[in-house]
């Protein structure tokens, strides 16, 4: 199996590219659309290659960090997900955003992506809840989801994400903007409602 590319991109497609080694072989390797944005035509390249095996093709899917492809691998051991939808998945959502989404259990924001309905945004959140706090980047956002929701969270910050929530904001939009609160836990409830919604503000 081929599990990396080194060599310069030749020709760049809406779902792929055509990376050239030194040795003069053309690799066509399908990308997340936002990391082949940031790719140029004569550009060096090194792809992190996953291959995908099926009756009638062998495919190459590559990634630029190690991040994106460990969420690409872990999204398909998710039943139904396959490697296309789990490359529009990665096109459509950073790795921390989604890592977030699964341990805040946000449906709402799952259900968004290319793909998603809601059984298998629910299958997303049992299957790999326990599984995305193991990967690089998961463990922090794992930590402070589990800090800020449910039995952990003090009342106040509870009916805080309530109102935002109401006022259409999801949790993985609301818990990264009272990580940047300080002392969030210490505040009460309209407090962090007002300084959450003048972060909302500025973004």
């Amino acid at each position: 199996m081929i599990g990396l590319v080194k060599g310069t991109v030749a020709y760049q497609a809406a779902e792929y590219c055509l990376i050239e080694t030194a040795g003069g072989v053309g690799y066509r390797v399908f990308m997340p659309v936002s990391q082949q944005r940031t790719l140029a035509v004569g550009q060096e390249v090194k792809v992190l290659t996953y291959t995908a095996v099926r009756e009638d093709a062998i495919q190459l899917y590559g990634f630029l960090t190690r991040q994106y492809y460990d969420l690409f691998t872990l999204l398909l051991s998710v039943s139904g997900v396959g490697p296309k939808g789990a490359l529009g998945i990665l096109g459509s959502s950073k790795p921390e955003e989604f890592y977030l989404a699964v341990q805040s259990r946000d449906l709402k924001m799952l259900t968004k992506l290319p793909g998603i309905g809601k059984k298998t945004a629910e299958r997303m959140v049992l299957e790999l809840k326990d599984k995305v706090g193991t990967l690089e980047g998961a463990e922090n956002d794992r930590e402070f989801a589990e800090a800020v929701r449910g039995d952990y969270a003090s009342e106040a910050v509870n009916e805080a994400m309530a109102a935002l929530a109401a006022l259409g904001y999801s949790n993985s939009e609301i818990l990264p903007v009272l990580r940047k609160i300080p002392d969030y836990t210490a505040l009460k409830r309209d407090e962090l409602i007002r300084r959450a919604l003048q972060l909302f503000a500025k973004k």
